[in-house]
């Protein structure tokens, strides 16, 4: 479980004087949940004189808004202060005004706007306006028009977050009196090298530039060497600058705010940084920069704010981090440090958001009981801290959030003092001890996580019935016995969304929950519920995750679940006593992504509503007692990629696809131990196109179905599956995990050839059928096979020597077949033993106890081709022949044949004088296990 961080800085008003433009803010407390939000000017609106307009969203319809260029809730005052229009207008209304030098004019477009600006809009008919605010309107990916550079008195100019795209125009930098812009937010807006450098140099008396997420990764970040030195704030924040930033503009002295985040390609090769600089505010997260500057990190005295997370830093923190004593906000986040955290920052009384997660820390959390008095987050989630939680955890007053999961904490929770808090994490720890009865206390708690400890005793769930703002719970894991006796459906939790309660000792389902319209997430597998509850659960109308795995339960799966399935994504009602078939309600429009139904008693045919459920990516029927013929028909399920039709009674040959899309997403295939019959199905075998060239992305090491249900808690699909033998259950399903399993039936024919093409299988398993013919050469490509069962079939011929090529094989089991011939020799087949070839009485050579005669063939785990590894090793034998017949003979003829190839009569000398020598050496009865795991 993590949770998915934001990386901006919160931004606060960081001068004397208020800030004029809209500015980023990246730390929100929304459940003190991080979101980028923004926020308005600082200029009065309740003085006319000073308002840059109304706020008011109730404003007219979009086709009244854009039948005459524009409706705008519009401010405009004259010099004197007095209001000549006020509120919803027309821009004809406006331009019919008596507009002169003496009239000031301010436009606030409200978040209403659609289309795009025309050239020709009476908007740039406007010379006196001095303030333009077109923020959070949406204009459709348009060109941003050069008439914006026609406002030869605009003073504060935001366009920021208005869905502009394409080149930003170079005359907007003939707005020479601009003190403020804004341009933020637009992705798809491009600078180009004459733009920006026409845009510092005319704008000289420039102090607030917002030019965040635009596209600058054609600009040489050298032309903002020559920014005005009024500069007082610079955004740049995932601009995709590269190259190196100019050192200068940390000498700029009225500088206070500079962020320069989410450049991955910007470096920064400044020494250090200056004592004399005025930064309030510095984010240089993801950028890369010296050991030496994070070291001198303690100059920047008047900081108040700092983000170096993701900037591939290692090592120790400084403890000059303690020096920085108005510093509110912290991010160091996903980095690489070293050692634990100094004590000295302790010293940063006016720490309010500390945040430090992923980043590889080890020791306990300094322990001091003044410290941190104004905290309000606390995130140091992720990383091998251990010891007991500080004591001043508890007793800080403004503490709203806390996030220590994922760490090596003990000892107990003590009580909480102050009811501030909001959120809690605590899960993945070795916490011990009962959970304290003072979180009954704590009236805005919305989340709870303390899953996977060591804690322990009986809960009473009554506690958590005061909790009203209560959303997520979760105690999974844990050595808790829950007790709903003083609960009933007259108490509720209103905004409660996910409860989880895996392996809690749970006898009885909660009776507070029935008909929960709120409830989305519902885990309560892993305890020892029985009977039949789905009368409490099929009004839940909002459920998406339902987990009632390993219980007791029983009795047939109502038609109404499957009507919940509008909502529903995942049901996993694995290892119960469910019995009578599957319901057959799956709505169109069904949801289910994860349907999982194994080890039960159902039986009867496949339901065919099955299909509707268009998303499913997982179907797990297996270990019952259903009894069908191949449901070729949810071939036609696109996202369909793990089948698990195992142990069932399902029968017959299974028919040639469909469709050539027929199972394209599949990457895990098991209909083993079934009654099937015929050949195998290789049409279907060809259609595996997901098995096939695993793509660059999906290599990585991620697991299927992997999301965040809720803030801090994620969920990854997880299924039985036999993996080298060895059947294993909640296993979480790596993307590039592929495997088919087809043991157990009565398939009958050949291998056929085409299953080499699937170059991505790691396991294959076609054992105990009644299988002919050949090992087939081709399986030889599969390079990421890593467990391979041939075994209890009826194949003949040889053990292809391409199988060496399988450097990543580890099980490996043909036995009970007509194998014969010489064993291949080296490599992987070194470690397996005589148990993965018993039963096949013509196989010689190691591991089993029969040597090869002189007319086996001899083993070779090489190359055929001339200039092969095969013909240098034949060369070696050549020179070996010599010791029988005078060293220098042997080196004469062994240069012979690296000089001309291996003639006939050599080639005939040599072997034969090769296998005599073998056959006396006695390399049999040697014994070994018969798998590596």
């Amino acid at each position: 479980m993590q949770r998915s961080k934001l990386k901006e800085i919160h931004i606060k008003d960081i001068s004397s004087e208020p800030f004029t433009a809209p500015v980023d803010i990246g730390y929100r407390l929304n459940l003190l949940k991080r979101n980028e939000y923004t926020v308005g000017s600082n200029l009065d609106t309740s003085n006319p004189s000073t308002a840059i307009g109304s706020n008011n969203r109730g404003g007219p319809g979009l086709d009244y808004i854009m039948s005459i260029d524009f409706a705008l809730n519009l401010n405009i005052v004259d010099n004197n202060g007095q209001w000549r229009i006020r509120g919803q207008t027309t821009l004809k209304e406006l331009f019919a005004l008596p507009l002169n030098k003496h009239v000031v004019v301010s436009a606030n477009f409200d978040s209403w706007l659609y289309g795009s600006i025309p050239s020709n809009s009476t908007l740039f008919h406007l010379p006196h306006l001095q303030k333009l605010n077109l923020a959070f309107n949406d204009f459709n990916s348009s060109k941003m028009s050069s008439k914006f550079g026609g406002f030869a008195s605009l003073v504060y100019l935001n366009l920021s977050r208005s869905n502009f795209a394409g080149q930003v125009p170079s005359q907007v930098s003939h707005l020479s009196k601009l003190v403020s812009l804004d341009l933020s937010g637009n992705y798809q807006q491009t600078f180009q090298q004459h733009a920006l450098e026409g845009l510092v140099h005319n704008l000289t008396e420039v102090r607030d530039l917002f030019l965040d997420e635009t596209n600058m990764s054609s600009i040489n970040p050298y032309v903002l060497r020559n920014l005005s030195s009024s500069l007082r704030s610079l955004s740049l924040n995932e601009c995709d600058l590269q190259g190196k930033f100019p050192e200068n503009i940390f000498h700029l002295p009225n500088l206070k705010l500079l962020n320069l985040g989410r450049n991955r390609n910007l470096s920064l090769n400044l020494p250090q940084f200056n004592r004399s600089s005025h930064l309030k505010l510095l984010d240089l997260s993801y950028m890369s920069f010296s050991r030496e500057l994070f070291e001198s990190i303690g100059n920047l005295v008047p900081l108040e704010e700092l983000d170096v997370s993701h900037a591939f830093l290692s090592g120790g923190l400084p403890n000059s981090i303690g020096n920085l004593i108005s510093l509110k906000e912290l991010g160091l986040s996903w980095n690489s440090f070293s050692g634990s955290i100094p004590p000295s920052l302790t010293n940063l009384k006016q720490l309010e958001f500390f945040d430090i997660f992923g980043s590889m820390l080890e020791g306990s959390i300094p322990d001091e009981v003044t410290a941190f008095p104004n905290l309000i987050l606390l995130d140091l989630s992720s990383n091998s801290l251990s010891g007991t939680l500080p004591s001043w955890l508890y007793t800080i007053s403004s503490l709203k959030y806390i996030d220590l999961s994922h760490n090596q904490f003990s000892g107990h929770i003590k009580e909480f003092q102050y009811n501030s808090l909001e959120l809690i994490y605590l899960q993945n720890n070795k916490l011990q001890g009962p959970i304290p009865t003072s979180i009954s206390q704590l009236m805005n708690l919305t989340f709870l996580s303390c899953s996977s400890n060591n804690l322990s005793g009986i809960v009473d769930f009554g506690m958590f019935l005061k909790l009203q703002n209560l959303q997520v719970l979760d105690l999974s894991s844990n050595s808790l016995s829950l007790n709903f006796s003083g609960t009933s459906a007259v108490y509720t939790l209103p905004n409660l969304v996910s409860l989880y309660l895996s392996s809690c000792n749970v006898s009885e389902f909660p009776q507070l929950l029935r008909g929960s319209k709120s409830l989305q997430h519902l885990d309560l597998s892993n305890n020892s519920l029985s009977g039949n509850v789905f009368y409490l659960i099929c009004n839940m109308t909002s459920l998406g995750f339902l987990d009632l795995s390993h219980n007791n339960l029983s009795g047939i799966i109502p038609h109404c679940l499957g009507n919940l399935s509008d909502s529903l994504w995942m049901l996993n009602l694995r290892m119960n006593k469910f019995r009578g078939i599957i319901p057959p309600t799956f709505t169109k429009g069904c949801q289910l992504k994860n349907l999982n139904l194994n080890g039960n008693q159902l039986e009867g045919p496949l339901t065919r509503s099955i299909p509707n459920c268009r998303g499913l990516e997982v179907l797990d029927l297996g270990d019952n007692k259903i009894n069908d013929t191949f449901p070729h028909w949810l071939g036609s399920l696109p996202e369909l990629q793990v089948l698990l039709l195992r142990s069932n009674q399902l029968q017959g040959p299974i028919q040639d696809a469909s469709s050539s899309l027929s199972f394209s997403q599949i990457k895990i295939f098991d209909i083993s131990s079934n009654f099937f019959s015929g050949t195998l199905p290789v049409m279907y075998i060809k259609n595996f196109q997901a098995m096939i060239n695993l793509t660059e992305k999906e290599s990585v090491s991620q697991y299927m179905g992997e999301i965040y249900v809720d803030n801090g808690i994620s969920y990854s699909y997880s299924i039985e599956i036999t993996i080298k033998g060895v059947t294993r259950e909640g296993v979480k399903i790596f993307i590039k995990l592929m495997g088919i399993d087809l043991s157990n039936n009565k398939f009958q024919g050949e291998i056929p050839k085409v299953i080499g093409k699937l170059n991505s299988l790691k396991g294959l398993n076609l054992s105990h059928n009644n299988l002919s013919g050949c090992i087939p050469t081709s399986i030889g490509n599969l390079i990421n096979l890593e467990w391979l069962d041939l075994s209890s079939n009826k194949l003949v011929g040889t053990i292809p020597e391409r199988l060496l090529d399988l450097t990543s094989l580890s099980v490996f089991n043909v036995s009970e077949n007509h194998l014969k011939g010489q064993i291949p020799q080296g490599k992987q087949f070194n470690t397996f033993g005589n148990d993965s070839y018993e039963g096949n009485k013509g196989l010689c050579g190691f591991p089993v106890s029969k040597g090869c005669s002189n007319s086996e063939p001899p083993p070779s785990n090489l190359l055929e081709e001339d200039g092969s590894k095969s013909s240098i090793a034949f060369g070696w034998k050549v020179v070996l022949t010599g010791y029988g017949c005078g060293v220098i003979f042997g080196l004469v003829i062994g240069y012979v044949v690296f000089q001309t190839g291996k003639p006939k009569w050599i080639v005939a000398l040599v072997e034969d004088r090769y296998h005599k020598r073998r056959k006396g050496s006695k390399i049999g009865n040697r014994n070994g296990g018969g798998r590596r795991t």
